[in-house]
């Protein structure tokens, strides 16, 4: 097994000291930040999306993959910069609308979209609608991702939506929806760009949606 899939293998596992002594041995054996990135850490981190779609991973496990890959970030980041590769792919702001608490699968997806090249405003759970339009004047982002897991708060995207609209503030980003009670057809209700059912889609969306698929 050569060192990337030991580091893949290490992200879905969870095991964060280890998966840092491997990205940093990896440093030191002169492999590329952007290849230990891509096919270490993003596809270990996959791999984990895959185990939670068919309900072979749940959360807890989710989030100590995160958390290694987040640690592991942190050490690739400056040498990718160094070498130029650390582009951004745009920036993102993520929030959980006003009224739902949960943050914890939004949470990755910022994790994923991270290590898939952006540049992310995590702004958490139950985030109030003025602090969401506020962030979009405030960072000018590509793309804004709104989530809930609760259907009586769905109805609060399409309130975003407007209030984007009305400010002259909604044809200069995509909007990403996504959580449990969201689906396609919600999506092209409400006039959003796109919808994603998991951590590892919204990547694919995010690439997609600023035309770098």
């Amino acid at each position: 097994m050569n060192i990337l899939e030991e580091i893949r293998k290490l992200v879905y596992s969870g095991d964060e000291e280890k998966a840092l002594d491997l990205v940093q041995k990896a440093l030191e054996q002169g492999l590329d930040p952007q290849d230990i990135m891509d096919n270490g850490l993003v596809k270990g981190i996959q791999d984990c999306g895959a185990a939670y779609e068919c309900k072979q991973m749940w959360i807890p496990e989710l989030m100590l993959a995160a958390e290694a890959l987040k640690r592991c970030l942190l050490i690739l980041k400056p040498r990718m910069a160094a070498a130029g590769a650390g582009r951004s792919a745009g920036k993102v702001v993520l929030a959980t609308v006003q009224g739902d608490v949960h943050d914890i699968g939004l949470e990755l997806v910022g994790v994923m979209l991270e290590s898939g090249g952006f540049t992310v405003r995590f702004m958490g759970g139950n985030v109030p609608t003025p602090d969401v339009i506020e962030a979009v004047k405030q960072d000018k982002p590509d793309l804004l991702g709104l989530s809930t897991l609760l259907s009586n708060t769905m109805h609060v995207i399409p309130e975003i939506l407007k209030i984007l609209e009305t400010e002259g503030l909604r044809d200069s980003l995509k909007v990403m929806v996504g959580g449990a009670p969201i689906r396609q057809e919600y999506c092209d209700e409400v006039g959003a760009d796109g919808y994603a059912v998991d951590a590892v889609s919204s990547v694919l969306l995010a690439k997609k949606l600023r035309g770098l698929d």
